[in-house]
C-alpha cells in the first residue's frame, strides 16, 4: 500500500466486490484527472495517435494557460487500460488533463507507457491510432476533428455544432458546465474553434468519414451544443439542430445511429426532431433534487422548471418510444459544496429517487461523471470532486434500479459489460451486464 489514494482505491475494490474493479479504477480517473509525462503527449494531427479534441467542455482540471506542454502537444482523446496488479481487462477512459493528480501516464524502460498511482505500475496503456478520416481536410481547410470528431475509441461522432450556450452569465449557466469557458479559451490561444459549424462543413467531414472508416467502427452520431433560449440563424432549438438532422439523413440514409441531447422541448418541437431522423433524444435533467436543479441549473429552472423539463421528457416517450429517451444526469454534482448533500447516503437516496421515477415508466437515464472544471463555480470551489465511494454506490443503485425495474442497457452506447464498453465518461456501461441483443438491432431503422 503506497498512500492514501491507493489505499482508498483497493478499499473501495474489496468492499465492493460485486463492481468490477475497471470502473472502480475508472470513475477515479475521471473525477481525479490524469497527468501526462511529456513523453506521452500526441504530435496533435502530425502523429499516429488520435489527440483530444475538446469535443464540447474542456473536461480539464486546469485551464490551458497552465497544462504546461500538454497545452501545446495535446494529450489523447481517450485511453485503453490493461493489465496490472488488478488485471484489468480493456477499459476506455476518457482523458481529462490535471498536472497535480497522482495518476500519471509516462513511458517505462522497454517504451511502453503505463499508468502509475503514486509511482506505483497500475495499468498498461494503449492510445488510440489516428483515423485516416483525421488526415484530410474540407476543401476550405477545416479538420475533421474540429468539424466532426469522434470518440469513444470511435464510435461515436460528435457534433457539437453550436459552441456557446445561450444560458449565459451566472444567473443563467449550469453551475458545472464550462461550455461558454472552453470556447474563450480556445479563441484565446488562437485554436480553430467554430462558433456554429456550417451544415455543409458537417456534411462534408462526414463524407470523409463515410469514405475512410472502412471498418465501420463510426456508429453513431451525436448533435448537440448549447441550449438556444431565442434563435440561431434565425432558427429555434429543435429546427437549428433539427437540419443538420435532416441533411445528415438525407445525404446518409441508416448510417449512423442519429442522437440529439438538447433541451427538453415541447411534444411539437420533438415531434420534429423525430421527422428530421433522429432516433434517439437526450433531453438532460443534470441533477434530480429540486433544490439543487434550480440552483445548479438555473438557468433551465428560469425558462422552463423542473416540473415542465421532466413533463416534457414523459411526452417525448411518446414520440420517441421510451427506450429511445435518454436523459442524462451530471453524478457528483449532488455532493458539491456550497449546495449539495453532506452525506453520501443523502446524496445516493435522492439520485436513486430520480432513477426510479424514470425507469418506472421505461426511460433510462444514464449520467457522466463530473469533472471539476475550475472556470465554473463548482469546480472551483470543490476541486476534489464528489468522494469516490459515492461514483462507486451510485453504479451499484443504477444496476439495481435497471435490474428492479426489467430495463436493458440503453441503446447507442455500444456493448455493455467490463472488457467491452466504450462509453468513456462514466463507468455505467462497464458495470451492467452485456445484453443479449447488440445495439444496432435494437435501434429501429
Amino acid at each position: 500500500m503506497s498512500d492514501t489514494r491507493t489505499a482508498l482505491v483497493e478499499g473501495l475494490m474489496e468492499r465492493f466486490p460485486h463492481i468490477p474493479p475497471e470502473a472502480v479504477l475508472k470513475e477515479d480517473l475521471l473525477r481525479t484527472g490524469i497527468a501526462f509525462d511529456e513523453s506521452a503527449l500526441t504530435d496533435n494531427l502530425e502523429g499516429e495517435i488520435k489527440p483530444k479534441s475538446y469535443f464540447i467542455f474542456s473536461f480539464d482540471q486546469k485551464p490551458l494557460t497552465e497544462l504546461g506542454e500538454a497545452a501545446i502537444r495535446r494529450p489523447p482523446e481517450e485511453i485503453a487500460l490493461t493489465g496490472g496488479p488488478y488485471e484489468l481487462r480493456r477499459t476506455i477512459v476518457s482523458v481529462r488533463v490535471n498536472p497535480g493528480s497522482p495518476y500519471r501516464i509516462a513511458r517505462d524502460e522497454t517504451g511502453g507507457l503505463q499508468l502509475s498511482l503514486e509511482g506505483r505500475a497500475t495499468a498498461d496503456v494503449g492510445l488510440p491510432p489516428m483515423p485516416e478520416y483525421y488526415r484530410h481536410e474540407l476543401a476550405n481547410g477545416k479538420t475533421v476533428m474540429e468539424t466532426a470528431p469522434t470518440i469513444q475509441w470511435g464510435y461515436l461522432i460528435y457534433l457539437t455544432v453550436l459552441r456557446l450556450c445561450q444560458y449565459f452569465g451566472a444567473k443563467e449557466e449550469c453551475q458545472f458546465c464550462d461550455i461558454n469557458h472552453n470556447w474563450r479559451q480556445h479563441k484565446q490561444e488562437g485554436r480553430p474553434y467554430t462558433g456554429v459549424k456550417p451544415v455543409d462543413d458537417v456534411l462534408e467531414a462526414l463524407a470523409l468519414i463515410d469514405r475512410y472508416d472502412t471498418a465501420k467502427a463510426s456508429k453513431a452520431y451525436t448533435l448537440t451544443g448549447g441550449s438556444v433560449t431565442s434563435t440561431v440563424d434565425g432558427l429555434a432549438e429543435a429546427d437549428f439542430y433539427g437540419r443538420y438532422a435532416q441533411a445528415i439523413e438525407e445525404q446518409f440514409p441508416n448510417r449512423w445511429i442519429g442522437k440529439v441531447v438538447a433541451q427538453a422541448l415541447p411534444k411539437a418541437d420533438v415531434q420534429r426532431y423525430k421527422d428530421y431522423g433522429i432516433t434517439i433524444y437526450h433531453p438532460n435533467y443534470e441533477v434530480w433534487d429540486k433544490r439543487l436543479f434550480s440552483l445548479i441549473s438555473p438557468g433551465k429552472e428560469r425558462y422552463v422548471g423542473r416540473e415542465e423539463w421532466h413533463r416534457r421528457i414523459f411526452d417525448a416517450a411518446e414520440v420517441f418510444g421510451a427506450r429511445f429517451v435518454i436523459p442524462n444526469f451530471v453524478a457528483g454534482v449532488e455532493m458539491a459544496r456550497p449546495y449539495g448533500f453532506e452525506t453520501i447516503d443523502e446524496a445516493i437516496a435522492s439520485t436513486t429517487e430520480g432513477l426510479d421515477y424514470f425507469m418506472s415508466r421505461g426511460i433510462t437515464p444514464r449520467f457522466t461523471t463530473w469533472c471539476p472544471e475550475p472556470a465554473t463555480p463548482l469546480g472551483r470551489d470543490n476541486p476534489a470532486g464528489a468522494p469516490l465511494e459515492y461514483h462507486i454506490r451510485l453504479l451499484e443503485t443504477y444496476r439495481a434500479t435497471l435490474e428492479r425495474h426489467g430495463l436493458k442497457p440503453p441503446p447507442g452506447y455500444g456493448v455493455a459489460g467490463a472488457g467491452n464498453a466504450v462509453f468513456s465518461v462514466s463507468s455505467f456501461m462497464d458495470t451492467l451486464a452485456p445484453d443479449e441483443v447488440t445495439v444496432e438491432e435494437a435501434v429501429p431503422a
